[in-house]
């Protein structure tokens, strides 16, 4: 369940100090995306009341779990286990609800598989906040306290303010890699333009319409021709 809108409270003078050491410490990682989701976690065990152990979570088909920037070794072990057990809050309910409040893991029956053996494994609280999701993949900072009732409405307001730092980092890190495999199929691509027209002394604009309907007569990807002719010289 997510904390009563009850309990929430205008931020503090404190809290807001805060959020603005975050801030700082972001923009000096930022450079790093590896750097900047572990600061993220790291702070979430210094700064987010109730937090012991602190992970992302990538999950890609609904199944597929990937832990990153864990604070230790445990995140990662309960990441296996929701893959093992193809169930818990970041299989199922944060497809549902922005955020995931788990009271006490001993007597939780969303996850019949998972509570109770992350019950067994020290954590008793659990809260789960959403990063992202695109189509069958999801992203959630999960941030567990050892003690039952273990986080309040502070610990909410701050984790939010990581999860929203951790989803642009993660946005920014695929657009990164979008943009790195763009660049390299346009590199193939041009040295197998270079290669065609050598060998069959044409324009690049002829040679880029051969293999389009190479392509299209092979039924394969533009890139993947060009990766297959580079592979010929």
């Amino acid at each position: 369940m997510s904390l009563e809108s009850s309990d929430r409270r205008p931020l503090d003078g404190a809290l807001s100090r805060e959020m603005s050491d975050m801030a700082r410490v972001f923009q000096q990682n930022y450079a790093s995306i590896e750097d900047t989701l572990a600061s993220i976690t790291r702070m979430a065990v210094e700064m987010v009341p109730g937090t012991d152990h602190a992970g992302i979570t990538l999950v890609t088909g609904r199944r597929t779990v990937e832990s990153r920037a864990a604070t230790g070794e445990l995140p990662r072990r309960l990441d296996s286990l929701q893959e093992h057990c193809g169930q818990g809050p970041c299989l199922d309910a944060v497809w549902e609800q922005r955020t995931v409040y788990v009271e006490d893991m001993r007597s939780e029956h969303r996850w019949p598989q998972f509570a109770p053996a992350a019950a067994g494994m020290g954590v008793h609280s659990m809260l789960a906040f959403q990063l992202f999701t695109r189509r069958d993949n999801l992203g959630a900072l999960n941030l567990y306290s050892e003690r039952a009732d273990g986080f309040d409405s502070a610990s909410e307001e701050l984790g939010l303010v990581l999860a929203t730092h951790a989803a642009v980092a993660l946005i920014a890190a695929q657009h990164e890699d979008q943009m790195q495999s763009a660049l390299a199929s346009r590199d193939l691509i041009g040295q197998a333009k270079g290669m065609i027209m050598e060998r069959y002394g044409i324009d690049a604009v002829q040679a880029f319409d051969l293999l389009s309907r190479l392509s299209q007569d092979w039924n394969i990807g533009v890139a993947e021709l060009a990766g297959r002719v580079t592979l010929r010289r």
